[in-house]
Order: C-alpha cells, then sequence, then structure tokens
C-alpha cells in the first residue's frame, strides 16, 4: 500500500480559507495575488503568493488552500466578494469543473488586453527582451470556432453494468470528456462543448451514444480518445480519414490525425500575416520548416520565387505535394528532411532566404536551432502555439545576432489561456 504524502500545513491549514485581491494572471490563466505573512523562521514580512484559477484581476475573493508549495499557495475559489467590471456570466454550465476553458468569465476585449500584456512579460522576462508587442489580433468567433475536438475516456472494469439506457448514470461511471480542473487524470463527462463548431455539438451526441454502447458490449480494453474534426465534408470521426479544407483560396488535404491549426475562422489573416513578415525581409527564397501538409509554404508561395517545405513526417510531405498540384503552384517543392540534416537538400543561398517556422509546442530543440543557425538565413518567422518555450528559444537567436522587428499574438484559442505568437527575426548583416 503506498502512503498519502503528508500535507505540508505551511503556512495554511488544509482548506483554510483566505482573503485576498488578484493582482495579475499568470500565463496559464490563473489569477494570482499576495497575502502579508510573517516567516517564523526569521520573524520578517513576506508577501505570499495565491493562485486562485478563475479569479481576475482587481478582485477582492475568498479562496480555500489545498496545496503549499514552497514559494506559493494553491487555493480554489470559493466567492467572489468583489467582482471585476469585466466579469460575466459563462457560456458553458461546466466552466470552472472543466479544465478545457479558463476565460469564459472575462469579457473578451479583456481577455486579448490581458494576453498581450503575458507575451510582454514572458518576452521580457523570459528573452531578456523589451518590446512593443502588437494588439492581439482577435478571432472573428468568440465561441464555436474550435473545428476539432478530442473527448477521452477509459473503459468501464465491468462493463455489464453500464447502463446505455441512463444517461445520468452512463456519464457518472463512464465519463466521455476531457480533464477536469486541477486534475491530472480525472475526467467530467462533457456532453456538449461551446467553443466546438455547431456541426460538432450536432454530432457529438451520436458519437457519445454509440461509444457507451460498445463500451456496454466490452469492446473497450484500454484509455481511448475519440476525434470530432468539422472539414468540409462534415464532421469527421475516423481518424485515417482524408480531411478537406480551405484557406481563402488555397485547398488543402491532409489525414485527419494529422496536425492542423483548429480555428479555421481566423486562419486566412494568420496564414497571410505570416507571409507578409516573410516577404517583407527581402528575400527571393522561402522555407518551411515543420511544414505538415503545406499550410505556410503554399499561402507564401505567390510572394517568392520559390518555395521548399520540410518536414520529417513521408506522409505529410505526400499531401503537400499533392495540394501543390491541386492548387496549381509550380514554384513549391517538399523534402522530407532528416533530423539529423534538415537543411541539407536545399540550394537556396541562405542570405536570400526566409525561414518559417511552426513547431510543436514544446519550441525548437537544440539539434534543429544548431542547424538553422549554421544555414544562416536572411530572417526567421517563428509561430508558435506556446510564447513560454518560443520566449525561451529567442535568447539562441538573440545570442546569435538575430534582432526582432515584430511581435504579433494572433488569438485562436478564445475563452483559453492558449494564443498563438508570430515573431519576426533578422540575422546580423555581417552573418
Amino acid at each position: 500500500m503506498v502512503k498519502k504524502k503528508k500535507f505540508n500545513d505551511h503556512p495554511f491549514a488544509y482548506h483554510a480559507e483566505i482573503e485576498l485581491e488578484i493582482a495579475t494572471l499568470t500565463n496559464l490563466g490563473v489569477g494570482l495575488g499576495r497575502v502579508p505573512l510573517r516567516d517564523p523562521a526569521t520573524g520578517e514580512d513576506t508577501q505570499w503568493v495565491v493562485m486562485v484559477p478563475f479569479a481576475l484581476p482587481g478582485e477582492r475573493v475568498r479562496a480555500r488552500a489545498f496545496r503549499n508549495h514552497k514559494n506559493f499557495t494553491e487555493a480554489d475559489l470559493v466567492e467572489v466578494l468583489t467582482p471585476s467590471p469585466h466579469r460575466v456570466d459563462p457560456l458553458c454550465p461546466l466552466f470552472g469543473r472543466c479544465g478545457g476553458c479558463q476565460y469564459q468569465n472575462f469579457t473578451y476585449a479583456e481577455q486579448l488586453a490581458w494576453k498581450r500584456r503575458q507575451v510582454e512579460e514572458l518576452l521580457k522576462y523570459m528573452a531578456g527582451l523589451e518590446f512593443l508587442v502588437a494588439p492581439v489580433i482577435g478571432s472573428p468567433k468568440e465561441y464555436g470556432y474550435r473545428s476539432k475536438i478530442t473527448p477521452h475516456f477509459s473503459p468501464p472494469r465491468d462493463p455489464a453494468a453500464l447502463s446505455t439506457l441512463n444517461p445520468q448514470l452512463s456519464a457518472s461511471a463512464f465519463p466521455i470528456g476531457f480533464l477536469r480542473q486541477g486534475t491530472r487524470f480525472g475526467l467530467l463527462d462533457v456532453p456538449q462543448c461551446p467553443i466546438a463548431t455547431d456541426a460538432i455539438n450536432e454530432k457529438l451526441p451520436e458519437v457519445r451514444a454509440k461509444t457507451h454502447a460498445r463500451a456496454a458490449a466490452g469492446e473497450f480494453k484500454r484509455d481511448s480518445t475519440l476525434l470530432l474534426r468539422h472539414a468540409q465534408e462534415g464532421v469527421i470521426t475516423e481518424y485515417d480519414a482524408v480531411i478537406h479544407e480551405q484557406v481563402g483560396d488555397l485547398k488543402l488535404h491532409f489525414l485527419a490525425r494529422d496536425f492542423f491549426q483548429n480555428n479555421p475562422f481566423i486562419l486566412p489573416a494568420f496564414t497571410s500575416y505570416v507571409r507578409q513578415q516573410a516577404a517583407a525581409s527581402g528575400a527571393r527564397f522561402l522555407v518551411d520548416a515543420y511544414c505538415g501538409s503545406g499550410l505556410f509554404a503554399l499561402t507564401a508561395a505567390p510572394s517568392f520565387e520559390k518555395v521548399a517545405g520540410v518536414e520529417l513526417s513521408a506522409t505529410s510531405i505526400n499531401f503537400a505535394r499533392e495540394n501543390a498540384t491541386a492548387n496549381g503552384i509550380a514554384n513549391a517543392t517538399f523534402l522530407a528532411g532528416d533530423a539529423s540534416a534538415i537543411f541539407a537538400g536545399l540550394t537556396f543561398p541562405p542570405r536570400d532566404t526566409v525561414i518559417v517556422i511552426d513547431p510543436p509546442r514544446k519550441g525548437c530543440d537544440e539539434n534543429f536551432l544548431n542547424q538553422l543557425f549554421a544555414f544562416g538565413p536572411r530572417a526567421v518567422v517563428y509561430v508558435s502555439c506556446d510564447p513560454a518555450t518560443q520566449m525561451r528559444d529567442l535568447k539562441h537567436f538573440t545570442a546569435h545576432g538575430y534582432t526582432l522587428s515584430a511581435v504579433q499574438p494572433f488569438d485562436l484559442f478564445p475563452q483559453t489561456r492558449h494564443l498563438e505568437c508570430v515573431v519576426t527575426l533578422h540575422a546580423p548583416e555581417k552573418l
């Protein structure tokens, strides 16, 4: 039997209630405030940090402590004593319990303002740079924008006990949804998701009913994830199905399981900005690293003599080539790269080349960055879904003499803490 770790009761006992004012939001979307405390070891007065999810800047709240760390405490929001003028009623009845959204209780204008501020703070404290961040470009749709969701579930230990006729019983015994707020593994049943498209929400009851029936028949042996992806052909639920999307005049297809941006409503403005920043560098050639099925390479192709996409996935490269042919784009080539020699097949002169990078959430690894700096492009347009890892990587760029010329956040994820950020960097003159 594993012995439970003893609760650390310094500085607050378990479930002790605290009143405090929320000063700011962290980049995880959590309210942060401070309370005065006297350190019993030194006798010095300190301002102890308390993190309170779903509390907004400027609010006075009552919170209940549930975990003390070395230099801060986590607490649940119990009551808002003085609400922010920007507080609104959340649209989703599960808000506060579901871990998917952090800002449904915040006016959209303020969501954008705080996301811009968070990028500025990350830039300053993680990259060591003070730079004017442009106002966040908001999504045309604040709800109903997400074209892909992946609900999770754990099959019941006793399938025969699962009632497919009683939705309330099924929901408690066999939830299909997303992580419960504040947990790493607990699932919350989510029958509808307001940030998903209307078509997905119309399809979701059918998918859930079929999943419950299959679970009752004992078909599932391990934890699983469903897929609902809204595309031109309707809502797709098969991972190996081919998806068709359109971004402006560009028609694209790719596998449902492959990565593709999940807010199609903002993509024309998003890709147009990346193209404009790349073209403004004056380069004649463009390389799209992490190119996937060719989104940035193909939308940017009209502005360059030649473009090349590089991707480790051979399947994605095949789709990118097919997408170029289908759209009549003759100046784009796509290379299946090798992780140890990503730019080896390129013949573009580095000083006349701009590189677009859109890495996974974890950012660029050291091997990739070393190869990029060895290639020495004229400019880099760095697209990121996690500004924290992006700002970490910027330290490497500045160490190699690259300078910032623009920082433009895009809100592809309204009602959540997430955003995309596009950073444009230029090489030193004597690279």
